[in-house]
């Protein structure tokens, strides 16, 4: 098991601190144990075989599932069992395999509504013009710079739903980017995205990173992009840390080449 460095420096350098976590489901683990921790401003990969547990942890990580024993620290700041809306509240910010865009509005909408405390300026965007004027405008040219940065700007007042599967890739990350997140979490950002927009993708995530400072945790099954992208990378396997290091030194890992490539993993629920 992974030990958590303690040491008030090592924890102030700390983003995000899963710390012996465990969910079941009908008796059977689904994670069992897991503890890692991802260092602010990096890009760390989460990686594991099918069944490994990636999308339980994700879930809980995220609020969508609260855990049976263990803690997931924000910041230093306990978070698991929170609510989805509170987790994103306090900076971390999940997107989806599946996008998850508002279809019935413009992709400039889109973006919009997924600011950080947008509620009130959305409104005033759109229906009180008058009202707080220069925060509403820095509010849009804040989208249209993103709408920019990832190449959407042509498409800003097409609807959501008339986009193509790599646009709509696009779009949940510039959504996600527009709430303003200390981390993002990507789930599978790459799933049926087509070569020449993963290698995009990963080129925006690096910029991100860079220019804004995000730390960025990607769930990832396209390890070529893991390894060209992150300085970190976590494998997990039945539901517990397996290994931590850097793709070169995972290779050389029996551990982590049996469990990819030994058949011994098994498929477990709700991972």
């Amino acid at each position: 098991m992974t030990m958590i460095s303690k040491d008030p420096s090592a924890v102030a350098k700390v983003a995000l601190e899963v710390d012996s976590l465990k969910k079941s489901f009908g008796g059977v683990a689904a994670v069992d144990g897991a503890s890692f921790s991802v260092e602010k401003g990096t890009i760390t990969g989460l990686i594991g075989p099918n069944g490994a547990g990636k999308s339980t942890m994700v879930n809980l990580i995220s609020g969508a599932l609260s855990p049976d024993s263990g803690h997931i620290r924000l910041d230093g700041q306990e978070i698991g069992g929170l609510e989805p809306h509170e987790i994103g509240a306090r900076g971390l910010i999940r997107t989806f395999q599946i996008s998850r865009e508002y279809p019935d509005m413009t992709v400039m909408e889109n973006l919009i509504v997924s600011a950080s405390n947008q509620g009130e300026k959305l409104f005033n965007v759109c229906f009180r013009p008058s009202v707080g004027k220069k925060r509403d405008r820095e509010l849009v040219e804040r989208a249209l710079h993103t709408l920019i940065t990832f190449g959407l700007y042509p498409l800003r007042n097409e609807y959501a739903r008339n986009l193509s599967g790599g646009q709509k890739r696009l779009l949940e990350l510039s959504r996600a980017v527009m709430a303003d997140p200390k981390v993002l979490l990507l789930d599978e950002p790459m799933a049926g995205v087509n070569p020449a927009l993963i290698e995009k993708l990963g080129e925006h995530i690096v910029e991100l990173n860079k220019d804004l400072g995000t730390t960025f945790v990607l769930v990832e099954h396209n390890l070529e992009i893991v390894e060209k992208i992150c300085s970190k990378v976590i494998v997990v396997a039945l539901g517990t840390t397996l290994a931590v290091g850097t793709m070169a030194e995972l290779r050389k890992n029996k551990a982590v080449v049996e469990a990819y490539l030994g058949g011994d993993v098994r498929e477990r629920v709700g991972s």
